[in-house]
């Protein structure tokens, strides 16, 4: 992955309607999204140059900007089309992409029903983040001091740009405390998720994982599930309390980024990496690839 920084890139991004030179695709400082986190976004995979479960991601994606009240002005079919050529047009076969809408710059007040609606897509190469061998070895979770938020007080099921402002808080603590990650608890003290993955257990031979009801239930989350449930794996969605892990044997995350990553530890709580997390992990990589899909 270049260590450019991303506005310094090279490619090309596609921007309300049309394809621009990365360099151009660039927005107002007093624009309403940047000031009052009037955002959405996705967090997308393409493997061998064709974008995973794309439809899905674009009909959440029109979905989170509703639940902030504003139309996106593209249709599923639309961005669809425009997310696979910006794959495309880079001529990227592994990579990261980013659909993203805002607010524009026409009002400036906690109010902006009249503020322009933008939208931008981009993409950038991105390999897996782990090898097996590293993989099985799990990542270490901190515990996150920020909790999830009560659906009656935010926009939870939403993929919007607020809510992920304590992901990045406790995401940073954790990495200075040595941590690849942190578990996020619920405004009830129940386990909820990682900053930016949804978090399964294993116990029994049986899936457990926390009920999606106060974040969100990743794409990747539902893949999952499904996966499971094609092996024949009891899956259980349900409240989950902190003292509870010193009782399952596996642990890992899932996401769009981390795709299946086993956990070692969390907090003072250790896990050992087994026979379901590498076979999930091995069912997710045959599940995205379209050749193998195919085959």
């Amino acid at each position: 992955m270049s260590a450019l920084p991303f506005d310094q890139r090279d490619g090309y991004i596609w921007m309300n309607g049309r394809i621009v030179a990365w360099a151009d695709a660039k927005l107002h400082v007093l624009s309403h999204g940047l000031h009052y986190a009037s955002c959405v976004f996705e967090g997308e995979r393409a493997y061998e140059g064709r974008i995973f479960k794309s439809r899905e991601h674009s009909e959440r994606f029109r979905a989170s900007a509703q639940v902030l009240d504003f139309e996106l002005p593209y249709s599923v079919a639309e961005l669809d089309a425009a997310k696979q050529l910006v794959v495309d047009k880079n001529n990227f076969q592994n990579c990261y992409v980013r659909p993203v809408a805002w607010r524009g710059s026409e009002m400036m007040a906690v109010a902006a029903q009249n503020s322009t609606i933008n939208v931008a897509i981009a993409a950038w190469d991105w390999p897996s983040m782990f090898d097996m061998e590293t993989k099985m070895k799990g990542i270490r979770l901190d515990i996150a001091d920020y909790r999830r938020p009560d659906p009656q007080t935010a926009p939870c099921h939403a993929k919007a740009a607020g809510l992920y402002m304590i992901c990045t808080i406790s995401k940073h603590r954790a990495e200075r405390r040595g941590y690849a990650d942190a578990m996020m608890l619920d405004w009830q003290g129940r386990v909820a998720e990682c900053t930016g993955a949804n978090l399964f257990f294993t116990q029994k031979g049986a899936l457990h994982t926390p009920i999606a009801d106060c974040f969100l239930n990743g794409i990747t989350r539902q893949t999952v599930i499904e996966l499971a449930k094609r092996r024949g794996l009891e899956v259980v969605e349900r409240r989950i309390m902190p003292d509870e892990l010193s009782g399952f044997d596996e642990c890992f995350v899932c996401g769009t980024g981390a795709e299946v990553t086993p956990v070692s530890e969390i907090g003072p709580y250790r896990f050992t990496p087994g026979v379901i997390s590498r076979a999930l992990i091995e069912d997710y990589s045959l599940e995205v690839r379209p050749r193998q899909q195919a085959a």
